[in-house]
C-alpha cells in the first residue's frame, strides 16, 4: 500500500502552484474546474512519484494556523543532500519566506530546515 496523494485547500491556487513548481520541482497537471461548484484544483507530481493536490473552492473557511494543533503538521521534501538543503533554505530565505528552524541536525538525526510557505503552511526540507 502507498499514499496516492495528499491534498490541501488554499486561498490562492495559482500562487500555491507556482511555489511548488518554482522551488520544489513540481510538475503541474492541467487545471481542473467544476463550474457548478466553483471548485478548482491542480495535481502536482514530483520526481519520486509523490503527488500533491492543491484545491480551491469558494466558501472554504480559513482556519487558525497555530503550529501546535491537531492535523497535518508539515509536508517534508527530500532534496538529496545537506548542500541542497542549505541552498534551497537560503534561496527561500532570500525570497522572504520565513525559515523557522535550521538547517540543523535534529535529535532524531535528520538534517532539515522548516519554512512557513503557502498560506502559513509549513514544509520541511531534508536530505
Amino acid at each position: 500500500m502507498k499514499i496516492e496523494h495528499i491534498a490541501m485547500y488554499v486561498s490562492d491556487l495559482e500562487r500555491a502552484k507556482d511555489f511548488f513548481v518554482t522551488y520544489l520541482n513540481g510538475r503541474a497537471g492541467a487545471a481542473y474546474h467544476n463550474p457548478a461548484t466553483g471548485f478548482r484544483s491542480y495535481f502536482l507530481s514530483f520526481d519520486d512519484g509523490a503527488r500533491l493536490e492543491i484545491m480551491h473552492k469558494p466558501g472554504v473557511v480559513v482556519t487558525d494556523q497555530t503550529p501546535d494543533r491537531t492535523g497535518y503538521a508539515h509536508i517534508a521534501f527530500s532534496v538529496g543532500s545537506r548542500e541542497k538543503v542549505d541552498a534551497l533554505t537560503e534561496r527561500l530565505k532570500q525570497d522572504h519566506y520565513d525559515v523557522i528552524s535550521g538547517p540543523r541536525i535534529t535529535g532524531d538525526g535528520y538534517y532539515e530546515s522548516c519554512i512557513v510557505v503557502v498560506e502559513g503552511n509549513r514544509i520541511e526540507i531534508t536530505v
